[in-house]
């Protein structure tokens, strides 16, 4: 088991990583972050995180294209190849093609993704989705948000195990002394695309200022922008759905881009903490205009 140490250190590069996933990653770098030695750092890397530092950094590359092929049509696969850390369309085209089993061309083309998702492998998702599926949109508005600061701890999976995050969460919270009632999560990853258990997520919870003792929670700045956000509700199992119904209907003719940055959700009630499982939120898409 890696130590806190360890997680607080790990936690720092994949901040970085996830601040501009378009930056140059070299392992050097990476491991000056973390303050280890390249060799160590490779080990402690796959320790905490549970794959290969280059693996995991191709991988939410292979992400992010994804979404930008299904949801920005007007890029072309060389600028999405670039915006996602790739120098030429060539090498790009081969490691989604590793990744997805199709071209990026083939991907774009195809709707297999809005009909094959991956969280309808989930039973209780799929009736969820049936039950509420098609529903009309949310009403959205255009928000600048600035940045906020949080307390956090990552959590891979998307399924009722966060609940054990957030509890670790609620616990630091009240040895701190501290208000427990600002609860956000960071959706690092699509589900439509990606497996639940392969899903990133971050149990957030705002603080006034970074933290300067750090372990097992650590803290970390959302960046501030423009942000579209939809006010959203109903019981665990929907919300999945409720987040693919706007990125699949909203997106593509808003006359806006996702940014690489996470999409976040504030809490006003939180499914992962309430007894009946029931959700209040705020969903926040970071967009730009396109240009």
């Amino acid at each position: 088991m890696p130590t806190s140490q360890q997680i607080y250190r790990i936690n720092e590069v994949l901040y970085t990583i996830h601040r501009d996933i378009n930056q140059d990653l070299p392992a050097k770098k990476l491991a000056g972050i973390a303050a280890y030695s390249e060799q160590h750092f490779h080990r402690i890397f796959q320790l905490v995180v549970g794959e290969p530092v280059h693996g995991y950094i191709r991988r939410i590359r292979m992400e992010f294209a994804a979404n930008q092929l299904m949801f920005d049509a007007n890029a072309s696969v060389l600028e999405i190849a670039n915006k996602s850390g790739f120098s030429s369309a060539s090498s790009f085209s081969r490691a989604f093609k590793t990744t997805f089993s199709i071209s990026p061309g083939q991907w774009r083309a195809s709707d297999k993704h809005l009909h094959n998702k991956a969280y309808l492998a989930n039973e209780e998702i799929a009736a969820a989705y049936k039950r509420i599926h098609p529903q009309s949109l949310p009403a959205v508005q255009l928000v600048e948000v600035p940045e906020r600061h949080v307390a956090y701890i990552r959590h891979l999976g998307y399924d009722r195990s966060i609940a054990a995050s957030w509890q670790k969460l609620k616990a630091w919270a009240s040895a701190e002394n501290r208000d427990f009632s600002q609860q956000f999560g960071l959706h690092h990853s699509n589900p439509a695309s990606v497996e639940l258990t392969k899903c990133r997520y971050v149990a957030c919870l705002a603080i006034d200022k970074p933290l300067l003792n750090r372990g097992m929670v650590n803290s970390l700045t959302i960046p501030g922008g423009l942000y579209a956000v939809f006010k959203l509700e109903g019981k665990y199992g929907e919300l999945l759905p409720q987040i693919s119904n706007i990125l699949e209907r909203w997106l593509p003719t808003s006359g806006f881009k996702m940014q690489s940055t996470p999409a976040y959700v504030h809490y006003h009630k939180n499914h992962f903490l309430e007894p009946d499982e029931k959700f209040t939120l705020d969903f926040y898409l970071p967009i730009s205009l396109f240009l």
